[in-house]
C-alpha cells in the first residue's frame, strides 16, 4: 500500500505555474504605429517594468507629428492591476484622438477601463479651520459626549430602582453575602486612612485658625470655625472624594476586568442580571459606607483639632468642648451626613458606568479607571454645591 502511495505521488506530479516575462514591440504601420503588448503583466513580473515604461510613454507623447497608435493586448497573457496601472500609463501618454485600444477581452477591458478612470492624485488640502471654529466643535463634541453619558448613567439607575423594586417584592433576591463583603471592602478597610486624613485636616485647619485668630484676641473663635466647617463640609466631601479615589476606581477596575475577560457576557448568557449581581451591592454598600465614613471624619477631625488647639493654641481640652458643644447643633452633623448617601450613590453610578465600558484591552481599563475618578470627583464638588445653594435656601 506504501508503495502504491509513493508510485502515485511520483507519477502526479503538479505543475507549478511559471510567469512570461512581460515586454511588448513597436510597428510602423500604413497610417501610424501598433504598440503589441505580450507575456504576463502581473505583481510578480512588472517590477522592474517601471522605468521602461516612463520611456516608451514620454517617447510617444512627444512623437513628431503625432501619429494615431493602436495598441493590441490580444497577446496577453495573466494580467491584473498592477499591470494594468503601467499599461494605462503608455495608452494615457496618448491623446484620447490618437489612441485605440484593440484585442482585448472583456475582463481586460473592463480592468484597463477602471484603472484609467481612477484619480491617483493626492487628496485635495482640507481648508483651515478657524479657531473661533475650532472652538465651537470642541464644545459640540463635548455637548453630545456630556448627553450620552447622561443617559448612560440615567439608564443604569433606572435598571438600579428596577432590581431594587424587585428586590422589595421578592427580598429573597437580595444578595447579602456581596453586600456584607462589599461593605468591608469600601467601609472598614477604608476607615483608617479616613480617619487619619481627617485627623490631619482637622489638626491643620485649627492651627491655621488659630494663628490668624490670635491677632484679633478671638483664640475661642477656632472652635467655632472647626466645629461648623468640619460637619457641614470638609469631612464629607474629603472622605467622598477619598472614597471616589479608592472605592470608585476599584469598582471601575473589577467590573472592567470582568468585561474584558467576558465575564459579564456569561452572566447575561445564563440568564443573569449583571446589575442585579455585580452593580446593585457594590452601589448600597457604598451609599451605607459613606455616612459611616463621613462619622468616622467628624470625630477624627475634631480630635486632631482639639489636640492642636491645647498644644498650640493653649486651649484646655475642657473649654474646647464647652465651646463645641455652645458652637454645633445635632442640626449641623445632620446637614453634613445628610450629603454622604447621594454623593455615594454619584460615585457608585458613574465607577460602574466607566466600568461597563471598558472594552477589551488594557488600555482601555486605565482610561475608564482614570475617568472615573475624574468624573466622581467633579460630581461630588457639583453634588456638594447644589446642596450648599438648597440650604442656603430653605435657611439652614
Amino acid at each position: 500500500m506504501g508503495r502504491e502511495v509513493e508510485a502515485m505521488a511520483e507519477g502526479s506530479k503538479i505543475e507549478r505555474w511559471a510567469p512570461t516575462p512581460p515586454d511588448w514591440s513597436l510597428e510602423a504601420t500604413h497610417d501610424g504605429a501598433r504598440l503589441d503588448f505580450r507575456g504576463d503583466w502581473t505583481i510578480r513580473t512588472v517590477g522592474g517594468l517601471e522605468a521602461r515604461v516612463d520611456e516608451l510613454a514620454q517617447a510617444l507623447a512627444g512623437a513628431i507629428g503625432a501619429p494615431p497608435v493602436d495598441f493590441d493586448v490580444s497577446g496577453l497573457g495573466q494580467f491584473d492591476t498592477a499591470g494594468a496601472l503601467l499599461m494605462s500609463r503608455l495608452v494615457a501618454s496618448v491623446g484620447p484622438e490618437r489612441r485605440r485600444v484593440s484585442g482585448a477581452s472583456a475582463s481586460v477591458g473592463t480592468l484597463l477601463r477602471e484603472v484609467s478612470e481612477t484619480d491617483f492624485g493626492p487628496a485635495p488640502p482640507k481648508p483651515p479651520v478657524g479657531p473661533v471654529m475650532a472652538m465651537l466643535a470642541d464644545l459640540g463634541r463635548y455637548g453630545l459626549t456630556l448627553a450620552d453619558e447622561t443617559t448612560a448613567v440615567l439608564q443604569l439607575m433606572g435598571s438600579v430602582a428596577t432590581v431594587m423594586v424587585r428586590a422589595t417584592i421578592k427580598p429573597s433576591r437580595i444578595r447579602f453575602v456581596p453586600f456584607v463583603h462589599q461593605l468591608e471592602q469600601t467601609a472598614f478597610k477604608a476607615a483608617p486612612i479616613i480617619a487619619l486624613m481627617s485627623f490631619l485636616i482637622g489638626a491643620i485647619i485649627a492651627q491655621q485658625g488659630a494663628f490668624y485668630f490670635r491677632r484679633f484676641g478671638a483664640d475661642l473663635y477656632v472652635v467655632d470655625m472647626v466645629g461648623v466647617l468640619t460637619l457641614r463640609e470638609i469631612a464629607v466631601l474629603l472622605t467622598a472624594i477619598m472614597v471616589a479615589g479608592r472605592s470608585g476606581s476599584a469598582i471601575t477596575a473589577e467590573l472592567g476586568s470582568m468585561k474584558m475577560r467576558e465575564e459579564i457576557d456569561a452572566l447575561q448568557v445564563t440568564g443573569l442580571d449583571p446589575v442585579e449581581m455585580l452593580v446593585v451591592p457594590r452601589l448600597t454598600a457604598l451609599m451605607l459606607a459613606l455616612p459611616i465614613l463621613t462619622f468616622i471624619a467628624d470625630l477624627a477631625a475634631l480630635v486632631g483639632a482639639a489636640v492642636v488647639c491645647n498644644i498650640y493654641g493653649g486651649i484646655p481640652t475642657e473649654t474646647f468642648l464647652y465651646r463645641l458643644k455652645a458652637a454645633i447643633a445635632l442640626r449641623t452633623f445632620m446637614v453634613g451626613i445628610a450629603k454622604a448617601p447621594f454623593m455615594a450613590l454619584i460615585i457608585g453610578l458613574v465607577a460602574s458606568m466607566e466600568g461597563l465600558r471598558v472594552k477589551g484591552s488594557a488600555e482601555s481599563l486605565g482610561t475608564q479607571t482614570t475617568l472615573s475618578v475624574v468624573k466622581s470627583i467633579f460630581m461630588v464638588i457639583v453634588v456638594d454645591g447644589i446642596f450648599a445653594m438648597f440650604y442656603a435656601a430653605v435657611g439652614v
